[in-house]
Formats: C-alpha cells, structure tokens, sequence
C-alpha cells in the first residue's frame, strides 16, 4: 500500500512516499481505509525524535496519528464495530495515519455521524478532544473569563468554540492575521506580541479564571500572571459541576493545579503550578465530541485539504506554525 512516512528520526528531509505491506488488524485493533488524516504540530515533534519516550514508533512510520475511513475489518476482542462502518479514531500503537489503510485502536474509535464529514471528524482526536479535555479539567463557571494562548490554531480554535459553548468569556490571543477566526468562533481577539498581557488587563481587569496553552515559553509564564487569586490551592474546579471535582486517579486533583494547562510545555506548567492536559482518548469521549459537531453546537475549523500526494506540503504548513485551525491529508 501506499503510505508517507520515514524511516528514521530527523527534519523534513527523512520523509518520503514510501510502500508498505498491507496491515492485519490485530487484537483490540481496527483496520480502516482512509479517506482523511489530520496533521498536526505533535506529529513532527514524534518524527524529530523529541517525543521517543513518550510515543512508540515502529520504522517505517507512516505520519499522523488520527485518522478517518471505513471500516474494513477489526481484530480479536474487537465488538461494535463492522466493515462498512465510517468510524474516526487515533491509530494503534507504534503505527501512523497517512496510508491507504490504516490501524486505529479500538479503545479511542467512534462511528462518525452522518453530519460530520470526515475531514471534520479526522480533526477532532488530537486537537479538538484536547481542547474539550482541557475544558473539562478546568472545570470553569459559567461567566468564568478564560484566555486560549494560540487562539487561531487547531487546539486553539476549538478551545474558543467549545468555551464559549460551555458559557465562558474568552479571550484568544493571535496574531493580527487570525482576527476574523477568533471572532466568528464567539472569542474576544487579543493581538500577541509585546504588551499582549496588558492588552489582556484592559479586558479584564481583575485577572483571568484560567489559561488554556498552545505555545509556552515566555508567554505561558506571562499568562500564568494574569490569573486572579482565589481562595484555596490553584482555585480550578470552582463550580459548573462539568467532571466532578476530581480528574481521577490518573490525573492531578482540580482543586491543588493552578487552573492553566499546557499541550506545548509540560514542564513549565507544571512549574508554574499548572499541569499538561491529560488525555482521555477514548471511543465515550470521542463520540461525545462528534455528537456536539454533529448538533450543530461546535464546527471544527478546517482551513486545508490536502491530497494524498500532497502530504509533504501539507506537513510543511504546520511545521511553519502558520495555519489557522486543522490541516487535513485525504485518502
């Protein structure tokens, strides 16, 4: 089968159009053909190598790790799902998304809804199930004034979306180019750059309720600033009841992490009281996300279709970091 991948470690230069064996769904495996993968930042971080202890990779490694297709056969153990069903999903362990067939876990694949095409739906495991993970851990109230740092991006745009659904007050920082996004997703727009923080201030002027970011470095500590103090450890999970007041037993209690979380620096967050976003990439989660795009309650952004044969361009506008929303590879 066709696929486009590399073969090890390194830049934009170990990436090719590669031939691969067909895959055999394993257990708790389904096999898909695809009809479209998302790209994302994450990915070139797994194809640089900076993520090698976190994400496994068997070489070849096709890129991308969500994907969108029909459902051609599933592997043992696997119930619920049949060929013929149009599914969406983060693909198995140690495999990737952009080939003509493609291995998805079971555990994190949903049927996709009739509404949701699936350009929309091959968007929603990494960034928009983040953003909607990010929110939950929040757990901010209705009123609540949260600031999304990367605004315009894919994480970004669905934070915007989906908070502004949940009844928050959102301020998204961007560059001037992504204005009108920011705006049209309900989201009071805030040009990065020097001064960001202050341009922050005169729109609230007591401080924020929490930070969702996309960018870290030196402008994650300068969000963590703008956040009010509040009475008790880190003040998150302050009463829309959304979750519970607990992220679980695989994740830090709300009520002891500052109310900021991070899919771009990990450490810092965590130094600066916060915490990453803990992940829930599971078929529950997903279907409740395609359920709120397919009523008509988020849309996810996306801003390019790229062909199969496109792939190359299509992962070299992330790596540029410019792209508004969700890049998308069709099968």
């Amino acid at each position: 089968m066709r696929a486009f991948g590399y073969t090890e470690y390194g830049g934009p230069e170990v990436m090719h159009h590669l031939e691969m064996e067909d895959p055999t769904p394993g257990e708790g495996q389904v096999l898909i053909r695809l009809a479209a993968a998302g790209v994302n930042p994450a990915d070139i971080k797994v194809r640089s190598g900076l993520r090698r202890n976190r994400i496994e990779v068997r070489f070849p490694m096709p890129m991308g790790r969500e994907a969108a297709g029909e459902v051609l056969d599933v592997g043992p153990g696997v119930t619920g799902l049949r060929p013929g069903d149009a599914v969406f999903g983060s693909t198995a362990a140690g495999t990737g998304a952009f080939a003509e067939q493609v291995l998805l876990s079971a555990a994190s694949t949903a049927l996709r809804p009739e509404t949701v095409s699936a350009e929309q739906a091959a968007s929603l495991p990494v960034s928009v199930c983040t953003a909607f993970d990010a929110l939950d851990e929040l757990d901010l109230p209705n009123g609540a004034t949260l600031v999304v740092l990367g605004a315009g991006g894919g994480v970004g745009t669905a934070a915007c979306g989906l908070a502004r659904d949940r009844g928050l007050t959102v301020l998204g920082v961007a560059s001037e180019s992504k204005r009108s996004i920011v705006e049209e997703l309900g989201a009071r727009h805030v040009v990065k750059g020097n001064g960001w923080t202050e341009r922050v201030r005169g729109l609230a002027t007591d401080g924020v309720d929490g930070v969702i970011d996309t960018v870290g470095g030196e402008t994650l500590r300068e969000a963590a600033g703008l956040i009010r103090a509040v009475s008790g450890a880190g003040g998150a999970g302050r009463g829309s009841g959304r979750g519970g007041a607990e992220r679980g037993p695989s994740g830090p209690s709300r009520s002891s992490v500052l109310p900021l979380r991070s899919v771009a620096d990990y450490d810092l967050a965590g130094q600066l009281g916060g915490a990453p976003v803990t992940r829930r990439r599971t078929s529950a989660v997903y279907s409740q996300v395609a359920e709120l795009v397919a009523a008509g309650y988020f849309t996810p952004v996306v801003s390019t279709v790229y062909s199969f044969s496109e792939a190359a361009e299509a992962v070299a506008a992330v790596e540029s970091g410019s792209p508004v929303g969700n890049v998308v590879v069709t099968g």
